[in-house]
């Protein structure tokens, strides 16, 4: 986990219609070091269909394979984590289910949030929205000031996500970000291949 830096999450609702595993596979292609499966839509034996190839694929280039939010598809595809928000199951109930070999994040929004993550046992977890960004329409932006902030007070690893893409990931990475997650501008690219490619080149040398 320590060294990953482009963790891309394959998304229904910003795939623009195209295959889910087409587009994991892809962006694996790419250079992603991390793939999250995110299916807010359909039903849980179709999100365990598509998520058994994805695993798979994740499996063969030994990259870590995150499910969003639910802790019992995670736990029936055998993933290697599982994504929390802050409304999900409490981190110390997803850990008793999953066990303590697989990776747990949790998303936060505040450095309180951060803090309290770390103390509950995450293993890494989600800054952001960093920008203003459509997949995320509940919360406001915090801004680049909180990267900063969590950069100086958390010793796990973070993740700084919410509307980053190639005409602002300079910015992030001058606060401080180490790791970016990205959708839409993966997810959402009309060559999910380079556009990975694009984003990790930026991040190779951080």
């Amino acid at each position: 986990m320590i060294d990953f830096k482009l963790y891309v999450i394959i998304d229904r609702k910003s795939s623009g219609g195209r295959d889910l595993v087409y587009l994991a596979q892809e962006a694996i292609s790419g250079g992603a070091d991390i793939i999250q499966l995110r299916d807010k839509d359909t039903s849980a034996s179709e999100i365990l269909k598509v998520g058994r190839v994805i695993r798979d694929l994740t499996h063969k280039k030994k990259i870590p394979f995150i499910i969003n939010d639910r802790v019992d598809i995670a736990v029936a595809l055998d993933a290697d984590g599982v994504h929390l928000g802050q409304d999900d199951l409490p981190i110390e109930a997803a850990r008793s289910m999953m066990g303590s070999e697989k990776l747990i994040g949790l998303s936060t929004h505040s450095l309180p949030q951060a803090l309290d993550a770390e103390k509950k046992g995450a293993d890494y977890i989600g800054v952001g929205p960093i920008f203003s960004t459509p997949t995320k329409p509940d919360y406001r932006a915090v801004g680049i000031d909180l990267i900063r902030e969590v950069r100086d007070k958390i010793k796990i690893p973070f993740v700084v996500i919410g509307g980053i893409g190639e005409s602002n990931i300079d910015e992030v990475i001058a606060a401080g970000a180490r790791r970016v997650a990205v959708v839409r501008a993966v997810c959402g690219a009309k060559d999910v291949r380079v556009a990975a490619e694009r984003l990790k080149e930026r991040l190779k040398n951080i």
